[in-house]
């Protein structure tokens, strides 16, 4: 990913990412309930900083194709109003799951198949392959010694 664009959407992607890996072995785990134990509270720590990563993802890589020069600028716009769509309907399952008095392992089994997530899941995944190894204008005019 270029650097000046990795180290926002790095992060939001890797606490979407690593909250999902922690949601799956928590709800191994068949706890009835996060009350009282050490995995709860970090269960709703992982959700309460995926949540908070989703919201503003879509901006961020808006950002990015503006300041790096992404082509065909038209084919990434399309492709980060699906991501925002994604990451907002995604954090309305996470924040409504995290609004609940206790967060057992089936209610995590349930946000986990929802499909908001999962599609989300692969969005991030798709862009952030495509963008580490997308050229950009303004990294080909700076080879070339050229301003953008």
């Amino acid at each position: 990913m270029p650097q000046a664009m990795s180290t926002e959407i790095e992060r939001q992607c890797e606490a979407i990412e690593a909250c999902y890996e922690y949601t799956l072995s928590y709800a191994a785990r068949g706890l009835p309930s996060d009350d009282g134990n050490g995995a709860g509270s970090l269960l709703r720590d992982h959700l309460t900083r995926a949540a908070a990563a989703m919201h503003g993802l879509a901006r961020n890589c808006a950002d990015a194709l503006e300041r790096e020069q992404f082509e065909p600028a038209e084919k990434y716009k399309a492709f980060f109003e699906v991501l925002n769509g994604d990451a907002e309907r995604a954090a309305a399952a996470v924040e409504l799951v995290l609004a609940q008095p206790a967060i057992g392992a089936q209610l995590i089994d349930n946000l986990n198949a929802s499909i908001h997530l999962r599609a989300l899941l692969a969005d991030l995944f798709l862009v952030t392959e495509i963008l580490d190894r997308q050229p950009t204008r303004a990294r080909a005019q700076a080879a070339n010694g050229s301003t953008p």
